[in-house]
Parts: structure tokens; C-alpha cells; sequence
């Protein structure tokens, strides 16, 4: 033989159209054929066609292999190709595989008798429906294998390929040994015999080394090749492609490349192997509001916090003010929250979710001091074996009002907000590092503030902020709250904002416009006289103006005692709900959604009754859009779901 490529799967197309008992599909846009269990023995062909002017079989080769593997039941073999002599049972050549193993299989004519080698290659996971190239390399004593031109597995074996191996009378067989049982049920590209040569260099020289290829029939071409005399092509091509109705479905590898269409939202969605990627759908337009769950909580709840954990579910934190019997968490559980674990808190004022690599935490700001006198805040790890969050570390705070977790340049970062040491509003905030030596946070910086509520990180480009919301300085309300810049390794001030009670920052951008609105809670100043009503106050949004390089006003929006802000999106429209608490007289106040309206800024949409609203948290499920609020006046919290056009 010559140096050429010997195109086994070829041998079985030679008229350019599959054989009986091959079908062609296309998966993840890549060509290949299906071997029909019926017809094994369809699916060969004479050695003499490849072997022309010698009847032996190379002593050196690569053999290379496309393919792509279904799931294999345990103890059981599927086999690629053998060769195999008309008259004998037994394999001359052959390549098979288990569940993480692969087979390579010879006879040695030179003992007596004969005698068939196996040479196993350990920890080759091929059964993940995801195409891969194989390059199988032999050379007497050494077989290397080589899986999507990763490290090479190399095994010596005692028994050397045969010097002069006859292929007289014997015949390639395609996913088969000639029998129905171990047939290939995967889909198979390319298979090459290259003599003489370790092919694993012109292989991965390919981009996607997943389907590198040597040789491929020309059915299986991604630009097939044309009929002749305008005919229509006579291979019976088809696809795998599927559209699945009904409620969403699962998005795995094993779906990648299905569709999935949404008739309640009129959309068509593609599985990329993790998530639906939307490919036509009619935007949803937010139409009204309605009442979907009343949450019973604990005792009146001062914040809320909706996370995901990964392959566990949805879940909503509730920090509440009283223990017994403390705060709790709920998860999402048909359609509803149900109780799930409970946390003994003290004042609990909020909750934050975050992450650390694979280490999942969940943070409390505890207000006051437990019953021995301590006054510290809680962070807790989420335990996989248990299934439920565990005590992790223990921080000192005072009155804490607020976690942020943030990550700079690969740094993860915790900062808390102190209200109030005793009398003293003015104090020290903390910002910790997170020490992966030690496993735990650290003080980093601390920065002054005046009866804090909220800290609020954001990003733009490559800077990153960290705003405070500055509330009460002991005498008035009406002081700066201040935005700040991290510089060399610390944050430092880059602009104040005069507030009133300050209490929450929320940041959010509209296509390339950013934005930050401040929830401004009640006007006092001992020194003035006062006001007629402290509460009835204008919340104001701040955009940032990249030529004077700081947040500008943009809008006023009257508020009423505003503790929270919150922004979604509906489709393409964007939204903001405002948390009113109070307006001088009652704690039963309309809070109110505002729909972005462009030129005309943020115009009230919906007015949606609330008893002493403290949070707002908006979410989303397979099942629709949904918000929660939180009451710090009664021991009931709301689901509210969004109704869309």
C-alpha cells in the first residue's frame, strides 16, 4: 500500500449514496450516518478493495474515527468496524467500546493456533452524544490513542501487532461483527485507515478538533456535492431536528440543537446545551398585575432576597424582626413558596445570596444584639450533603442594615452597612476580602458613614463603584450620601449626592444608558422648622454623563416614605417599582410600577396596594414574570404575578 488514506466508511458508499440499512443525519451541524440493526451484513465489503497490490495488512497505521455515542448500557460492547475473515468467527481487526473504555482488538497468526489481543484504553468517556475524533495509533508493542487532540493514553503491550497480518478473503464490516449484537447505535463520520503514519498531527491542526477530518463521504460533506444534470440528490437525507410543545422543557447536551416552541408566548426556542436561546418570538408587553400567593412570614419582614441555587431550585430569603421565631427561607415549590428552613436572627434587616467559586453563601444583617449581649451578623454556607444552609462565619456589626457581595479582579468582597453604635449614627462601615488561604473574611477597608442603610456595587467598563446610601447623621436627614471608585487597591470618593434619608440605591441601564435612582425615606432637620409633611418627599434618578465623568439628575419622582427600588423588564420595556411605607398618616399606601417612556422619563403605569411595603423583589419561573414585596408592618408578604400580552 501507498501512503494514501484508506476511506473504510467510503467503501460503503461508492456510488455516493448510502448503502441499504444507513440513514444520514445531521446533529449539532454535523453530518453522519445511522446503522440500521437489521442489515449488518449489508454494511461491508471486501479487504481486496482497499488493499489492491498486497494482501497484508499494515505493520505501522493510525486509524482515525468521527463518531458520535449514544448511552451504552453497562456491560455492554458496541464495536466501530471489524475486519473479519469469510471462513473464521474470529476478529482480525476490530474496535469496540464499553462505558468508558475502548477496545482495540487484533489476531496474531504467528503462535500457534492463533491469538487475539485486546488492548484496553481506560477512562475514555465517548458517551455523551457530543461528536469527538478519535486517532488511533499502532506501532508493534505501542498503541496510543489520542480523543479530540488531548493528551495521547499510550499502552505497551506484550503482544506486538502482527509484522504480516493476511487479509485474504476477509471483509470490512461497518458497526458490526457480523452480527446483530454489539451493533454501533451512535452516528459514525469518518473512518480512515492511514498506513504507515501516525496521523494525530494532520488531524489537530483542524479548528474543531471535535470533528477534525481527514476524509469523509461526500454525502456527509457540509456542502454536499452537486447532482448531475440538475438531479435531485438520491440519498434519503434527514434530520434530527425535533419542536417540542407544551410546558419548557429540559435544556441539556442531550438536547442540544432541538427546538422548543412556546405557544403561550408564541416563541421558538433553540437548546444550546444549557439554556433556550430565543429565535422568534412576539415580545410580551406587561398588561396588569394581579395577587398570586399571600406569604406568611415568621413576623412583619424588613427585607426578602430571591435566589437560584443550581439543580436545587428557586428560593426566597425573609428577614424578619423577631426571634423566636426568627428569619426564614422558602422554595419555590409547585408553583409556590412553602417553608424550607428557619434561621434564628435578631432584627434581621436583609439577606444576601452569593458566590465564591462552587462555595454558595447566604448573609444576614442581624439589628440587634442576641440574648447574651453579642451583636454580630451571620454568614452561612449551603451545604450540598444536607441540603440546607449551615452556620459559617460570624462578623461583629452594629445594627447592621445591609450585605453587598462583589467581586474585583478576581477578588470576592463582602461589605457591610452599621447604622448606629448606641446613639452614635456616625460611624464605621466595613468592607472584608475573602482570604482562600484562611477560608474566610477579612477587614479590608472601612469607611464612614452616617446612619447607612445600603450599599449598592455596579460596574462601568472597566471601573468599579460602590454607592452609599447615608440616612440619619443624629441631627438631620438631609446630608450627602456618596458614591465611591475603587483606585489602587481601595475604594475612594468620587462624588456625594445630597439625599434625604437615604435608603436604597438601585442601579440599572437602558441600552447603553446608566442609570442610579436613590429611595429617598423622609425629610428631618432639628434645626428647621418642620416641613408639612416629612414624608411626602421626591425620590430622584441620576444618569450618568460620560463627558463631566459623573451621575447628573435626570427625574423627580414624589414618593412617600420610599425604602426600596426595583427594576425589570417586560419584553423590551423597562420598569421601576417603588416601595412607599408611609405617607405621614397610614402604612396602607400605593406603591407604584413606572414604565420607561423614553423622552418623558419614568411615568407612573400601575398603582398597586401595600401595607407597609419595605422590599421589592421581581423574579422569573418557566411559568411567567412574578414581584414580591415585603410588609414591615404585618406578618404578610405578597407574590404578585405580571400578566402579559
Amino acid at each position: 500500500t501507498d501512503l494514501r488514506p484508506l476511506d473504510i466508511l467510503s467503501e460503503v458508499v461508492p456510488t455516493g449514496r448510502p448503502a441499504r440499512g444507513m440513514r444520514v443525519f445531521r446533529v449539532q451541524g454535523v453530518r453522519g450516518f445511522q446503522l440500521a440493526a437489521t442489515r449488518p451484513r449489508a454494511l461491508s465489503f471486501p479487504a481486496s478493495r482497499l488493499f489492491i497490490h498486497c494482501d497484508r495488512f499494515p505493520e505501522e497505521f493510525s486509524i482515525i474515527i468521527t463518531l458520535r455515542v449514544l448511552s451504552v448500557p453497562a456491560k455492554r460492547n458496541e464495536y466501530v468496524f471489524t475486519l473479519m475473515a469469510e471462513e473464521s468467527p474470529s476478529v482480525l481487526v476490530g474496535l469496540r467500546y464499553a462505558p468508558d473504555k475502548l477496545h482495540f482488538l487484533f489476531w496474531s497468526q504467528e503462535r500457534a493456533g492463533g491469538w487475539q489481543t485486546r488492548v484496553t484504553f481506560p477512562n475514555v468517556s465517548l458517551s455523551d452524544s457530543q461528536w469527538h475524533t478519535l486517532v488511533l495509533a499502532v506501532s508493534g508493542q505501542s498503541f496510543s490513542l489520542t480523543v479530540d487532540c488531548s493528551i495521547p493514553k499510550d499502552v505497551v503491550v506484550e503482544t506486538p501487532f502482527p509484522a504480516s497480518l493476511s487479509v485474504k478473503r476477509a471483509s470490512f464490516y461497518l458497526g458490526s461483527r457480523r452480527r446483530r449484537k454489539g451493533l454501533f447505535t451512535g452516528l459514525l463520520r469518518q473512518l480512515v485507515l492511514l498506513p504507515g503514519a501516525d496521523a494525530t498531527p494532520r488531524i489537530c491542526a483542524a479548528r474543531n478538533l471535535k470533528v477534525a477530518t481527514l476524509s469523509v463521504p461526500a454525502v456527509l460533506q457540509d456542502l454536499p456535492a452537486q447532482p448531475v444534470n440538475n438531479e435531485v440528490l438520491k440519498y434519503p437525507y434527514e434530520t434530527d431536528t425535533k419542536v417540542t410543545l407544551g410546558a419548557r422543557p429540559p435544556c441539556t447536551k442531550q438536547e442540544k440543537a432541538q427546538f422548543w416552541f412556546n405557544a403561550s408566548r408564541r416563541g421558538l426556542y433553540l437548546c444550546n446545551g444549557s439554556a433556550w436561546i430565543s429565535m422568534l418570538e412576539v415580545k410580551e408587553r406587561l398588561d396588569y398585575v394581579e395577587e398570586y400567593q399571600n406569604l406568611v412570614t415568621n413576623s412583619e419582614t424588613m427585607g426578602v432576597e430571591v435566589f437560584t441555587i443550581p439543580k436545587v431550585g428557586l428560593f426566597a430569603a425573609t428577614a424578619n424582626r423577631y426571634t423566636p421565631p426568627g428569619s426564614a427561607i422558602y422554595k419555590w415549590t409547585d408553583g409556590k413558596f412553602v417553608p424550607y428552613q428557619n434561621f434564628p436572627t435578631y432584627q434581621a434587616q436583609s439577606w444576601k445570596y452569593f458566590t465564591i467559586g462552587k462555595k454558595i453563601f447566604l448573609a444576614v444583617a442581624n439589628f440587634e444584639e442576641n440574648d447574651r449581649g453579642q451583636e454580630f451578623s451571620v454568614i452561612y454556607k449551603w451545604s450540598r450533603r444536607k441540603e440546607k444552609f449551615l452556620t459559617y462565619q460570624r462578623i461583629t456589626t452594629h445594627s447592621a442594615r445591609d450585605w453587598e457581595a462583589f467581586v474585583i479582579e478576581g477578588e470576592a468582597f463582602l461589605a457591610v452597612v452599621n447604622h448606629r453604635e448606641g446613639n452614635n449614627h456616625n460611624i464605621d462601615s466595613v468592607i472584608y476580602r475573602w482570604n482562600p488561604r484562611t477560608g474566610l473574611f477579612e477587614t479590608n477597608q472601612t469607611i464612614p458613614t452616617s446612619g447607612a442603610y445600603d450599599w449598592e456595587f455596579f460596574t462601568i467598563g472597566p471601573y468599579s463603584f460602590l454607592a452609599v446610601a447615608n440616612t440619619f447623621n443624629g441631627t438631620s436627614t438631609k446630608i450627602y450620601s456618596h458614591i465611591y471608585i475603587w483606585l489602587s487597591g481601595s475604594f475612594q470618593l468620587f462624588q456625594s449626592i445630597l439625599t434625604f434619608g437615604a435608603a436604597d440605591w438601585e442601579v440599572f441601564r437602558i441600552g447603553d444608558r446608566v442609570f442610579l435612582a436613590v429611595a429617598n425615606s423622609h425629610s428631618y432637620d432639628s434645626g428647621v422648622p418642620a416641613p408639612s409633611n416629612f414624608y411626602a418627599i421626591n425620590s430622584s434618578i441620576y444618569e450618568l454623563n460620560v463627558t463631566a465623568q459623573m451621575f447628573v439628575k435626570f427625574q423627580d419622582l414624589l414618593t412617600y416614605s420610599a425604602l426600596d427600588w426595583e427594576f425589570f423588564s417586560v419584553g423590551d420595556d423597562s420598569f421601576l417599582v417603588v416601595a412607599n411605607s408611609f405617607d405621614g398618616f397610614t402604612f396602607s399606601v400605593n406603591s407604584i410600577i413606572y414604565r420607561w417612556q423614553g423622552y418623558e422619563g419614568f411615568v407612573a403605569a400601575h398603582h398597586l396596594p401595600t401595607v407597609g411595603c419595605r422590599d421589592w423583589e421581581a423574579f422569573h419561573t418557566p411559568e411567567g414574570s412574578y414581584l414580591l414585596y415585603s410588609s414591615a408592618k404585618e406578618p404578610l408578604s405578597k407574590v404578585l404575578k405580571l400578566k402579559t400580552t
